[in-house]
């Protein structure tokens, strides 16, 4: 089996005037073919090691996977997340988010902190935590390192400069602003919807 690079539901000029068709073209088609390649090329290498009973590049080879495949997941959500016509949460997810950080601005508030407290380059992410069943928001350090493994993905921010340098240069503050204009909170909500229904089961039986 190999990855291969998801087709985004929108045009890369879609998002105008928060991220440029530019910069999502580049994101997409170049960024994230490259883990795409990347992930596929570390599997690859992993078969042929095994073929020969050589292990000796194994750690290298483990550590190239989590990193490319971490990068192909989270683009993949990413893009899934975002729409030319954003709208607040409704619903469960609403009630959620007001039952987990006591209201949408607290949340929107806690997200946007987390999302600028960033050292170097990674991801804020709304999740699912399977084991204590409620939201978690938390840091995501390069591509995989600093999360928790049972949490699932909700929402998800690109913080690497990549996402956004060509348009917002070294302010992040105005591209975090903007993302909020471009959530597709239909999407979060479903993915909410199917991970609480079955994550604790998935996970402990």
């Amino acid at each position: 089996m190999t990855y291969s690079l998801p087709e985004l539901s929108y045009d890369y000029s879609s998002l105008e005037p928060h991220i440029s068709a530019k910069i999502m073209e580049l994101h997409h088609s170049k960024h994230h073919q490259a883990y795409v390649t990347g992930a596929n090329a570390a599997l690859d290498a992993m078969a042929k090691a095994r073929e020969a009973n050589d292990f000796a590049n194994l750690p290298k080879l483990q550590k190239d996977l989590a990193f490319n495949l971490g990068g192909h997941i989270n683009h993949s959500i990413f893009w899934k997340n975002l729409s030319p016509e954003t709208q607040e949460p409704t619903g469960d997810l609403s009630a959620a988010i007001a039952e987990y950080f006591g209201s949408f601005e607290a949340f929107k508030n806690h997200f946007t902190a987390a999302a600028m407290g960033i050292q170097g380059s990674g991801w804020a992410y709304l999740a699912w935590d399977a084991i204590g069943n409620q939201m978690v928001i938390g840091q995501l350090y390069d591509q995989q390192g600093n999360l928790p493994i049972a949490t699932l993905p909700l929402l998800m921010l690109d913080m690497w400069e990549h996402a956004f340098y060509l348009d917002y240069h070294n302010v992040k503050a105005d591209y975090v602003k903007a993302f909020w204009n471009i959530i597709d909170f239909e999407d979060v909500a479903t993915r909410f919807a199917s991970v609480k229904l079955n994550s604790k089961s998935l996970l402990l039986g």
